[in-house]
């Protein structure tokens, strides 16, 4: 395997991403990171970054390692035996130890959400924390030992203070016996010995041991004769402290001796977890996202973005941003040729591709889009000028030379980067020798290649071979500029008289280039400029149209959601009038029966008012239930749990399904098939388009006897694509099992979430489900909190993936 790494600037990348960790140890793995060799360690390495994202924003379950430091030297003395830990030592491996235990405690609960992340801390056991918590009791924040580490050292400390005290008080009374002799009445240390200060003209009057002078010299401290003792059994305590306190360290790291393993793998938890959360900081930072790494030899980036040029931009405090580019590479089509004006960022799309390709198969996060990245064995690049005095090479050489050494070192699949291909001899020639060069990559290697290049035989090779893409980047003739973006499907012009002149070039100079310019050569610009004109022409056309496409679905999509509204209101208001009607009814006739005196008459009436009453009732039921049935009102697009006249699913071979097709979705919806890209389909449902796997759809048709059950086949339609309004007749025995809340707000999925919840509680319903899909996760967040709340519901969950896995939520109701 080869890499071009300091080419690609492999080395500044690992430095800004390393930015992001908190410990040594962390940034010691960016220094030594490689892509990987094989491919299962690779999968892990991005697996454990999309885990960390999802368990942060899903689970809000984050860790931190800041202000710890990096043990090795303490490992290193554990491992020498009988050797001590000083108490800093002692405590640098706690810290780790213990946030290692903590950041466990933290994934273990997630442990079936995370698997890959838990692998990381599943192997420290929770025993070490006895032994973390003793070290804690006897050493504090600082280092030192705590009283009572052991009865030994509370009595010898006991003994050290009164003995301190005493021999404070001695010399307190010596002090004031000596009178003017003293220079100030403090006692004083010197030498680890208590003492006087006495003035050196009285230095006689005051018998004992000189231990110096003040830098004036104008006190002499002394150590009285009647304190000598004293101060000498005070260093005798303290001898037998410090013994005591060698005692308890030795014992303190033998107990972590016996932990030596556990001790390594806590220290090797943190530095993995530590290198992961660097990676998921430097994902938030520059928009980046987890690679998908092909197995089928594709390089297709969407938006991607050179992270070290966006970091510059950065540093600039400029408005300036990075230009995205996007494009696709297959085993059909593996070449790119790349043409264009001077200084318009041909050079920066290979270095994005290279040094994303490397990001991807050393399991980092890409700045992109979406990103799907082959298991390159090789990333070979040939860019920039390598001519050296000393050794002889020119530029032409020195390109020779690397590029012999590519072909050498080219190991499939590999991703091969060309900039100006062929450059630095006879134009021709080098024409010639930058297509056999390109094609020789592409054939014998089995390389994906992108080139750069100004010759026109490289663009006449890319637009006769359909196995070649040919692209340019984008320069605009009016401001003379060029605008970084990547077009597709078209040569460049190379504008070189143009940049000429931007850059303060002598227009007669310009104007006599023009003049000797050969005039096919001047034709084949000028149609090239021609071309890309057009083509953004076309390109800003289809911008508009579907920006007014997205405008009016989402106009239409507005004025049925408003519709639903107006009709449920009107809906209620009849049904309060109806009420009031029968109630008033009611109240008038019970009025009337109770003014009449015959007992006989007043039961016959009595019974009376009750049988029409509920006639009334019936009525009024027949009437709510045809006006919400009515083909074409708005109440009619509800969704209905009994007998559905939905399309039934007819087959499920994805191998028959086009685009076009009806097809159901995993989630029960009825939609067409817009795109289809290799195993997954874009399907349209109603004004929500959504990704589906082909084997998850099933293709329909309409059921039979569809009309005679009052609906048509446009009714069934829009019963399908509305986002989740229900509508059921009053005192209906069946109530329906699923919401579908996709395309709501908060303050729209409220009413409909709670009404859903009553009707399936009256209706003896075990568990209901209610869809409200990925998105930006409010909705799902919002029916949680609603969920957790509310009196009727037991417990709920995410369904499983055969039921929307984390789009719908399964709620269990209390009966």
């Amino acid at each position: 395997m080869s890499f071009s790494l300091e080419t690609l600037e492999y080395g500044r990348l690992l430095e800004l991403v390393s930015r992001n960790a908190q410990t040594p140890m962390g940034e010691e793995r960016f220094a030594g990171l490689r892509p990987f060799k094989n491919s299962h360690e690779l999968e892990r390495a991005l697996a454990v970054v999309s885990e960390t994202i999802v368990l942060n924003e899903e689970k809000q379950v984050s860790w931190s390692f800041s202000g710890l430091a990096d043990p090795a030297d303490a490992v290193a003395i554990l491992n020498i035996r009988n050797a001590t830990l000083e108490p800093n030592l002692l405590l640098e491996v706690t810290r780790v130890c213990s946030q290692a235990l903590f950041t466990r405690s933290l994934i273990q609960p997630e442990k079936d959400f995370v698997p890959t992340l838990w692998s990381v801390v599943e192997n420290i056991p929770p025993a070490l924390l006895g032994v973390l918590e003793k070290i804690n009791k006897k050493l504090l924040p600082g280092g030192e030992i705590d009283d009572s580490a052991s009865p030994e050292l509370a009595r010898l400390r006991r003994e050290i203070s009164a003995q301190r005290a005493r021999l404070t008080r001695s010399l307190e009374s010596v002090m004031r016996a000596s009178g003017d002799a003293i220079q100030d009445a403090i006692v004083t240390v010197r030498n680890d010995r208590f003492v006087i200060p006495v003035k050196f003209d009285f230095r006689g009057k005051v018998g004992g041991v000189a231990h110096g002078f003040s830098s004036s010299g104008a006190t002499v401290f002394v150590e009285p004769l009647e304190a000598i003792e004293a101060n000498n059994e005070l260093q005798n305590l303290k001898g037998k402290e410090e013994r005591e306190i060698v005692r308890i360290l030795f014992e303190l790291t033998e107990e972590l001796r016996e932990q030596l393993p556990a001790i390594g793998a806590a220290v090797e938890a943190v530095t993995e977890l530590d290198f992961i959360k660097a990676k998921v900081a430097f994902a938030r930072s520059f928009k980046a996202i987890v690679p998908d790494i092909s197995d089928r030899g594709t390089l297709e980036l969407t938006d991607a973005r050179h992270p070290l040029l966006e970091e510059h931009l950065r540093g600039e405090d400029s408005d300036r941003e990075v230009v995205p580019g996007s494009f696709k590479l297959t085993q059909d089509r593996s070449v790119m040729i790349i043409s264009g004006a001077n200084a318009g960022g041909k050079t920066v799309v290979l270095k994005t591709a290279g040094l994303i390709s490397l990001m991807a198969i050393s399991g980092l996060p890409v700045p992109a889009k979406a990103a799907r990245i082959p298991f390159y064995r090789s990333v070979l690049a040939d860019i920039g000028d390598h001519q050296s005095l000393s050794a002889n090479l020119s530029t032409f050489s020195s390109h020779m030379s690397n590029i012999a050494e590519m072909m050498r070192e080219c190991v499939a699949p590999s991703l091969v980067l060309l900039d100006e291909a062929g450059t630095g001899t006879d134009p021709e020639e080098g024409s010639a020798l930058g297509v056999a060069i390109v094609d020789h990559f592409r054939r014998n290697c089995g390389a994906q290649v992108i080139a750069s290049t100004h010759y026109r035989g490289l663009k006449i090779y890319a637009a006769n071979d359909e196995g070649v893409v040919n692209a340019s980047v984008e320069f605009d003739e009016k401001t003379l500029q060029p605008t970084y973006r990547l077009l597709l499907g078209l040569a460049g012009a190379s504008s070189g008289i143009q940049i000429a002149s931007r850059f303060g070039i002598l227009p007669e100079v310009i104007d006599e280039a023009r003049s000797n310019l050969d005039i096919s050569a001047q034709d084949a610009e000028a149609y090239l400029l021609k071309l890309q004109c057009e083509s953004k022409l076309a390109e800003d056309l289809r911008i508009a149209l579907e920006e007014e496409r997205e405008a009016t679905a989402m106009k239409y999509a507005g004025l049925e959601v408003e519709a639903i509204k107006k009709e449920k209101a009107r809906q209620k208001e009849f049904e309060h009038a109806l009420a009031d009607t029968v109630e008033s009814f009611d109240r008038q006739s019970k009025a009337f029966i109770d003014s009449i005196e015959d007992k006989a008459l007043k039961n016959k009436l009595d019974k009376e008012r009750s049988a029409r009453k509920a006639e009334l009732n019936r009525a009024l039921v027949t009437k709510v239930g045809a006006a919400k049935s009515e083909p074409g009102t708005p109440a009619a697009t509800g969704f209905r749990p009994a007998e559905p006249t939905y399309p039934e699913a007819v087959s499920g071979d994805p191998s028959e399904i086009a685009v076009g097709s009806k097809v159901i979705t995993s989630f029960g919806n009825v939609g067409t098939i817009e795109k289809i890209d290799k195993d997954t389909a874009e399907v349209l449902v109603g004004s929500i388009r959504m990704r589906e796997r082909l084997a998850d759809l099933r293709l329909t048709h309409s059921v039979p006897g569809a009309v005679a059950t009052g609906q048509s086949a446009s009714a069934n339609k829009s019963a399908q694509s509305a986002a989740g309004s229900l509508s059921k007749p009053i005192d209906s025995p069946d109530a329906p099992v699923e919401l579908n809340l996709l395309g709501h707000t908060t303050a729209e999925a409220e009413y409909e979430l709670d009404r859903f919840i009553d009707e399936a509680y009256m209706a003896s319903l075990p568990r209901i489900r209610i869809i409200h899909g990925f998105g930006t996760g409010a909705l799902k967040n919002y029916v949680h909190h609603f969920l957790k709340n509310h009196d009727l519901v037991e417990r709920f969950a995410f369904a499983p993936p055969n039921q929307g896995g984390n789009g719908a939520t399964i709620a269990e109701m209390k009966l």
